[in-house]
């Protein structure tokens, strides 16, 4: 994918020589993680990703595979301070909605997620919305029958694994925003925005959908500041745990 345009500079507090050391050689080894059990993953699950992209073209016109734009973050040394670097990448999901559904619903939602309007959230959301996920737009009009089934087991997200290899995201790290969510964030909002993107992290499987924004950049944040492979695997476990009984996936 081709260099793409940076969105913002996100400073960290001076490092001291030791302490950078160490956070080197923890994303240094964070990578070669990504990479070891994402390749061993593929093996096995490349045949059922087929199959599902093969459902997803039975069940309505148009292509397997959806790409939106995100927003990431690079690490980078300078002067003795971390630097995260946000910018913009492809993501790559099964697409689990019609080829002509729209963002605005998602939009407002967002909007009002990230405002902390409870009622214009619940004006979006359909009658048959569960209280357990009132931060969550639920039974969107937009999605078909098979992609409401990868939804709930979080299938859809398989082809991020690509996004890994790549090097875009890792597999344990804060979900990667919209651009148009990171608009309307507010400065400390950035905070959950200084480590590399993840497909998993520690607000899908302590909050998800029962959470408030705040609660989940408080959560994002909490794991920044503890972050280690040992909380990663940690997290990497609890993710099938998840997923497997469908909590909070929508």
């Amino acid at each position: 994918m081709e260099e793409q345009e940076v969105l913002q500079w996100s400073v960290g507090p001076a490092i001291g020589a030791h302490q950078d050391a160490a956070d080197e050689l923890y994303f240094i080894a964070k990578r070669v993680m990504d990479l070891v059990i994402v390749s061993l993953s593929l093996v096995f699950l490349l045949p059922l990703m087929a199959f599902m992209a093969l459902l997803i073209k039975w069940d309505s016109p148009g292509p397997a595979i959806f790409r939106q734009e995100r927003v990431t973050a690079r690490r980078r040394v300078r002067n003795g301070q971390v630097v995260w670097e946000e910018t913009p990448f492809t993501i790559y999901k099964f697409r689990t909605m019609r080829t002509d559904a729209k963002s605005t619903l998602h939009r407002q939602f967002i909007e009002a997620y990230i405002a902390g309007d409870d009622k214009r959230m619940a004006d979006l959301q359909s009658a048959q919305q569960a209280e357990d996920a009132k931060y969550k737009l639920v039974a969107d009009p937009r999605v078909t029958r098979v992609g409401a089934l990868l939804r709930r087991t979080s299938l859809d997200e398989l082809p991020q694994l690509w996004n890994v290899l790549l090097g875009h995201m890792s597999l344990v790290g804060p979900r990667p925003p919209i651009p148009y969510e990171v608009e309307l964030y507010q400065p400390h909002h950035h905070d959950r925005l200084r480590t590399t993107s993840g497909l998993t992290g520690w607000w899908q499987v302590k909050g998800r959908s029962a959470t408030s924004f705040e609660e989940m950049v408080g959560m994002d944040v909490e794991y920044i500041q503890q972050q280690s492979l040992w909380l990663d695997i940690k997290i990497i476990v609890m993710t099938v745990t998840t997923a497997m009984n469908g909590k909070g996936a929508r």
